[in-house]
């Protein structure tokens, strides 16, 4: 089900109108309040996740212009996505608003976990009605003996004595343009503003530890080869009790020897005896659902293409189906017998031009099913 999206002027608090310094200032205001490292509200975390995203768009020209324009779905079709790492975040704060704006940037941050990526494949029938697949794949959770941090039951990590628990060194230049300010993470904490005196013999204070698991993923009907399915959260735990990253799963579709797809239509060939396709005649044909009995008119030429509507393939998180084309092959015998060829030249001294004269409309026909 779909969600309502906030209006990104309403997230912020500014008008339509609000310039480049203005809507900064807003987002500023409003990360200090929100940031997960710095609110106890529940809440806080998707409220600043929306800001963030806000502040994304607004702060670019070319994305606010598109945005006043047209809104979300405009942002969508034009591929649009926001990215929410806090790590990476917290590092642009410090850049453009200094270490004050998550408190002195004293607090050890916490980071997002890494993505994990697996593959699953299934057959083009189980595309074509949605299949339920359990898929493992190793994932780095929390340690269940120390909880996640690092250290050895009953210690705890102690504050870095080289940056005093910022993660970060900061060097002061002087020069006669004014002073510059070089910072670079703390090598003795590796920037985690902690140093783990007696680590977890479980995690070696990593604090993670890898475990095999198995999702059950939904795999929706008329997915295409190669395409992913994203599980939000599914991914490896993030460092300091950080958001978890994200599994993708990538699907291979097995190529099936009885068809051939392309977008959400189905090709197949069928084989007619010269006879049967002189004479008419009834063939079981296979499709996506099973085989299915299909009625040839006499007179069915070869390259006919005969059209099986709504036999084709769901359209993905959509409405409807494609459709099924049957392409028509008539197979010539190439070893005749002595009474078969009599037969056969029978036949072709009786024939005259009515016998092989054309339906009325056939080749319009056949445009009309390629098309």
């Amino acid at each position: 089900m779909a969600t309502t999206r906030r209006d990104y002027y309403e997230l912020l608090g500014v008008s339509r109108s609000a310039d480049e310094a203005e809507i900064k200032r807003a987002f500023r205001k409003l990360a200090r309040e929100l940031h997960p490292d710095v609110s106890d509200a529940p809440d806080a975390e998707e409220r600043f996740k929306e800001v963030v995203e806000a502040y994304e768009v607004l702060s670019n020209p070319e994305r606010r212009g598109v945005y006043d324009r047209f809104g979300h779905e405009g942002l969508r079709s034009g591929g649009f996505a926001p990215t929410f790492d806090f790590g990476s975040i917290s590092d642009l704060f410090s850049a453009f608003f200094g270490d004050d704006l998550l408190g002195g940037g004293r607090r050890a941050r916490r980071t997002r976990g890494p993505d994990v990526v697996a593959e699953v494949e299934i057959e083009l029938t189980e595309a074509a009605t949605g299949v339920t697949a359990s898929v493992p794949f190793e994932v780095a959770v929390p340690c269940g003996t120390c909880e996640g941090t690092g250290a050895e039951p009953g210690t705890q990590p102690v504050v870095c004595a080289a940056c005093g628990g910022a993660g970060r060194l900061q060097q002061i230049s002087r020069t006669a343009f004014g002073e510059f300010v070089r910072t670079q993470t703390c090598a003795r904490c590796a920037g985690a503003g902690r140093i783990v005196e007696r680590p977890c013999t479980d995690c070696a204070g990593g604090g993670r530890v890898l475990e095999t698991r198995k999702l059950d993923v939904e795999i929706p009907a008329g997915i295409h080869d190669g395409q992913r399915i994203r599980l939000t959260g599914g991914g490896h735990a993030g460092a300091l009790g950080g958001q978890a990253g994200d599994a993708y799963v990538l699907v291979h579709v097995r190529p099936d020897a009885r068809f051939v797809r392309e977008g959400n239509d189905i090709f197949a060939t069928v084989d007619l005896t010269i006879t049967q396709a002189a004479l008419g005649a009834k063939k079981t044909v296979p499709t996506l659902e099973g085989e299915l009995e299909v009625e040839f008119e006499p007179g069915t030429q070869p390259g006919e293409v005969r059209i099986l509507r709504g036999r084709g393939m769901p359209v993905l998180q959509g409405r409807g189906r494609g459709d099924q084309r049957l392409l028509v092959n008539v197979a010539v015998p190439r070893h005749l017998t002595e009474e078969q060829r009599r037969l056969l030249d029978e036949f072709e001294q009786l024939a005259d031009e009515d016998t092989y004269r054309p339906d009325e409309g056939f080749f319009e026909k056949l445009k009309s099913a390629f098309r």
